[in-house]
């Protein structure tokens, strides 16, 4: 029998009317008459968290996605009370909380809605494993659109969408599945100009709801936990995403060469065979920085080991490697496998390391080993024991980087695809399961696998790679979108999916070039390559099974435009590095979606193909077979045809021709774009000149260049060199400003600035107040000049 009261108790609960408030600084609470009891934290006048109690209990307040380096801080904080609410007023919002629902509506401070409870928050008991899901549930205004949530292989406008955060292993994904290899429970909503975003910091699986069931409600949930989130006002996309990367964090500068150019596949060996790939990369003068050694190089898949066999020498070839410039890389899992021979294995055991089911015996999996325990990761002696482990390798062989794979924990044979949910983990202290602990596993052994190398590879800095990934994972590591497939739908995919990363505060991102299951044809190759050298991350990764995946594996032809592409990355390596420390310092995405760089144009709202490389190049890849062309929308204001430099004017939708060797490509007027000369490597020549293509604006532009060491942590240190330029273009009269920072000394003593766009015939220059005679500077072309680096103002004057 089911009394009534029983009834009531299931289902959805919700808070009913305040009973008291009070403030603790920062911290104000509110406390209904049935136990529950919001905390609004104000960190930014901008930036509020919002938790929820029940039953006047908090959870222990720990996060591992939020950066404990991380500042805050506000000018302003007003509370006022009236007969129907609270409200809460900084210098960039007001905050309603209604006293009979505890539902919140956030204004910005003209009274307009940015955010508003629909249902608000509210729960209901998990009666299988206790605890309860805890929900909210907002109101979605009219023409509201949503961006980010990371790893999603979807359109980059989730309107309509519902997802999940749960990193599961999904070998060969097709578009719109879900959920793949990252949690990053992280969304962007834009509505009439305005973007906020809201960041729910729960690592339990969690769903997201953008008007697909209710088309005027956004809900998100979690499946235990605490309701537990950041709002983040912009009201522009770009502060609400450097907002959301101060709390999370960003990486420091990793070495220049983990920029490069790098080649992998599962897997070259033996010796003999990394030794041929190095070789014809060389032969053919296709750059590349780094070869990756996948699996195949341990003695039956256990890690921290070597088939000697087929490396019998294994700091011999890496030296090798190392002396024709290439770095090497290997590949560690989390599985280790259950052999009492097997020393990693034994000093887990004896150490009571590995995580263990909920009645105490050993969690075992399959993997590539066969029988596996796994580390707990979430336990922080574990981690240390882990970065121990590197040692040998980093210090005594040579390696030069890490790459985390399997991490989810992936594990085979299971309809889960993962651990039992059972399994317990120490999670620093807080005791949980699995439920809690599975979407930030692989981020903490990341964590440690960083720890690790960055000890052993002192003083150098660090380079890490994971798959598996919760937001906050990219203060230690790199990562790619995992085993997509050799289709131009997975080109489509690797596009959107970039961008989507890098709005939700993970730029250090690229996919497998190519593609990783089946085998791509040299059309397929050459366009994807024309993609990926516009990621930050650029790297070629492959299964052996389906063939070669090389630069030279399609025929001549594509071999050409390959290689193309790749010296032209090398060619913007000072590009890509400046747009890495504006990533590091200044919290700004690596690459930009075209809403993100134009948001009021609701042009942009539903664009996915094109995207913006750093903050001045526009990339529009070609994604169908066969194509001459394709057509694009260019931002609005003035750009130049990268090939031609044709001026071109922005707003609207344009065909351009792009034959096999091409892709549109177009830079943003009044841009400067710093160049090295190309290279079989970072490191191999000596930069004896910087060029500096210079794109002629009629008004004001302002374009950095950030350069130090390429390694090392001088630059911490003030021996960096930030060039800062403004350029000021007039109908007949061109200047540069350069005002420097920091202590490097470059190699380089000129500039060389190549200058297009101008539309006047160069007749006087001016160095610093000095007119300085043409055929002084070296005047090619009549719009090239060479001056000295340390030149602080540049006039040019001329006939139109």
């Amino acid at each position: 029998m089911i009394t009534n009261t029983e009834l009531e108790y299931k289902g959805n609960l919700y808070p009913n009317h305040i009973v008291e408030f009070t403030q603790d600084t920062d911290k104000l609470y509110f406390t209904t008459a049935n136990g529950v009891v919001l905390q609004i934290t104000i960190l930014r006048g901008s930036v509020f968290r919002f938790r929820y109690a029940v039953n006047h209990i908090f959870e222990p307040d720990f996060s591992y996605a939020i950066d404990p380096e991380g500042t805050m801080g506000y000018s302003k904080l007003e509370v006022v009370e009236n007969n129907t609410e609270y409200i809460i007023t900084t210098a960039r919002l007001s905050v309603l909380v209604d006293k009979m629902t505890l539902r919140v509506q956030i204004s910005d401070l003209n009274g307009t809605i940015i955010n508003e409870d629909e249902l608000g928050f509210h729960w209901e008991e998990n009666y299988e494993y206790g605890g309860n899901t805890v929900k909210m549930s907002k109101i979605t205004q009219t023409g509201e659109s949503f961006y980010g949530m990371g790893d999603k292989a979807m359109h980059s406008n989730l309107k309509g969408k519902k997802v999940e955060n749960w990193v599961t292993d999904q070998f060969a994904y097709a578009k719109e599945q879900d959920p793949l290899y990252k949690a990053i429970p992280f969304f962007i909503g834009l509505t009439k100009g305005n973007a906020y975003g809201i960041f729910f910091d729960n690592s339990f699986k969690t769903s997201f709801d953008f008007s697909h069931e209710r088309r005027n409600v956004t809900s998100f949930w979690a499946d235990g936990g605490e309701m537990n989130y950041y709002f983040i006002f912009g009201p522009e996309m770009s502060k609400v995403v450097s907002s959301y990367s101060s709390l999370t964090g960003t990486p420091e500068l990793p070495p220049l060469w983990a920029l490069g150019f790098h080649q992998s596949k599962w897997s070259y060996y033996p010796e003999s065979n990394v030794k041929e790939i190095a070789e014809q990369f060389r032969q053919l003068r296709i750059p590349c920085d780094a070869i990756y050694l996948d699996i195949d190089y341990m003695e039956g898949f256990k890690c921290f080991t070597w088939d000697k066999n087929h490396f019998p020498d294994p700091k011999r070839i890496i030296a090798e490697l190392e002396e024709d410039g290439f770095k090497t890389v290997v590949m560690i899992d989390p599985g280790i496998k259950v052999d009492r021979d097997y020393w990693v294995y034994n000093e887990a055991l004896e150490n009571d390391y590995f995580c263990k089911r909920g009645d105490g015996p050993l969690m075992h999996g399959k993997v590539w080993p066969g029988e596996c325990n796994f580390p707990d990761f979430t336990n922080p002696e574990v981690r240390e024991w882990w970065a121990e482990l590197y040692k040998e390798f980093m210090t005594e062989l040579g390696v030069h980087a890490v790459w985390n794979d399997m991490n989810e924990p992936a594990v085979m044979e299971v309809p889960s695809k993962t651990a039992p949910l059972d399994t317990r983990h120490n999670y620093d202290g807080y005791p949980c399961t699995h439920r809690k602990a599975h979407n930030v596993y692989g981020m903490q052994m990341v964590r440690a696998t960083y720890e690790g190398v960055k000890k052993y590879v002192y003083p150098l800095r660090p380079f890490v790679i994971t798959r598996a990934a919760f937001a906050g994972t990219q203060r230690y590591s790199s990562t790619w979108t995992g085993d997509n497939v050799a289709t131009w739908e997975h080109l489509w995919i690797a596009n959107v999916q970039i961008q989507r990363m890098c709005l939700s505060g993970y730029s250090f991102v690229g996919s497998d070039i190519g593609g990783f299951a089946e085998q791509p044809d040299g059309e397929l190759f050459a366009r994807w390559i024309q993609l990926g050298i516009f990621h930050p991350f650029c790297r070629v990764h492959s299964s052996g099974d389906h063939g070669d995946q090389e630069p030279w594996s399609f025929g001549t032809e594509i071999t050409d435009v390959v290689r193309k592409f790749i010296e032209i990355r090398y060619q913007l390596l000072p590009y890509l590095y400046t747009m890495f420390y504006k990533y590091s310092k200044e919290n700004l995405p690596m690459i930009q979606s075209l809403v993100f760089f134009d948001q009021e144009d609701s042009q942009t709202h539903f664009r996915t193909d094109e995207f913006i490389f750093g903050e001045k190049i526009l990339v529009c890849p070609i994604q169908e077979p066969n194509a001459q062309g394709r057509r694009l929308y260019i931002p609005r204001g003035i750009w130049y045809d990268f090939w031609t430099q044709e001026r071109v004017e922005g707003g609207k939708e344009k065909w351009v021709i792009a034959e096999l060797d091409k892709i549109p490509v177009f830079v943003k007027a009044g841009a400067i774009i710093p160049k090295y000369p190309i290279q079989q490597y970072v490191g191999e020549k000596k930069i004896d000149e910087l060029l500096l293509d210079v794109y002629y604006k009629e008004g004001t532009e302002t374009s950095e260049v950030y350069e130090d060491a390429a390694n090392g942590y001088d630059y911490k240190k003030g021996r960096y060199a930030l060039s800062n330029f403004k350029l000021t273009g007039k109908e007949n009269s061109l200047t540069v400003q350069l005002f420097k920072d920091g202590d490097f000394e470059t190699d380089y003593q000129t500039i060389r600035l190549n200058f297009y766009g101008l539309p006047f015939k160069i007749k006087t220059v001016m160095v610093d107040n000095e007119e300085i005679v043409l055929e002084n500077l070296l005047l090619e072309n009549d719009h090239v000049l060479r001056i000295d680096k340390n030149f602080t103002l540049l006039h040019i004057t001329g006939n139109i």
